[in-house]
């Protein structure tokens, strides 16, 4: 069985230049939202192709139905998956998510399929990482542990996405 069959998607990733207005159009567009924005993210470990390079981002995380949206700011031009795809300046679709509960199984199978792991991160008591998938599906493909705090985080975010009605904020506070 391939890895992408597997599991469901529950998250699509832009990469934007401005976060703000990003969850604004997609709110007040397609009624995505209410987004949380996690400001010049930091990680505890972070490796991105074989170095220790870390670039400046901010993250939003919103939902639109039972889809996750998720806008990427990259503040500065390190070397990053983001700036593999795209130059600074630049916006589009980044990577595609995959919520697995065999973190390290499902990293080394999709691996073994032939692609290659860009970046691995721990942050929030969570592993993740982004492999790079452009020869399949022209993005990365983000495989993230499913502990349940971040089951609980998500859910939180979801059933607010679920509750807001419109002219309700585009941004919610971070809990």
């Amino acid at each position: 069985m391939s890895m992408l069959a597997r599991y469901d998607y529950f998250q699509i990733a832009y990469l934007v230049n401005d976060i703000e207005e990003a969850c604004n159009k997609w709110c007040k567009m397609f009624g995505a939202g209410p987004f949380v924005v996690a400001p010049h993210h930091v990680t505890d470990r972070f490796m991105y192709r074989g170095t220790d390079q870390e670039a400046d981002v901010s993250y939003a995380f919103g939902y639109l139905g039972d889809m996750m949206i998720q806008f990427i700011q990259q503040h500065d031009n390190t070397p990053s998956i983001y700036r593999d795809m795209f130059a600074q300046g630049e916006e589009g679709f980044h990577h595609v998510g995959l919520l697995v509960n065999d973190y390290e199984g499902e990293k080394k199978r999709i691996m073994d399929m032939g692609c290659e792991l860009a970046c691995e991160l721990h942050a929030d008591d969570v592993d993740a990482c982004y492999i790079d998938t452009r020869a399949y599906n022209a993005a990365f493909t983000e495989i993230h542990a499913d502990p349940p705090h971040i089951l609980s985080a998500f859910a939180g975010w979801k059933r607010a996405h679920e509750l807001s009605r419109p002219g309700d904020p585009a941004i919610m506070p971070r809990p």
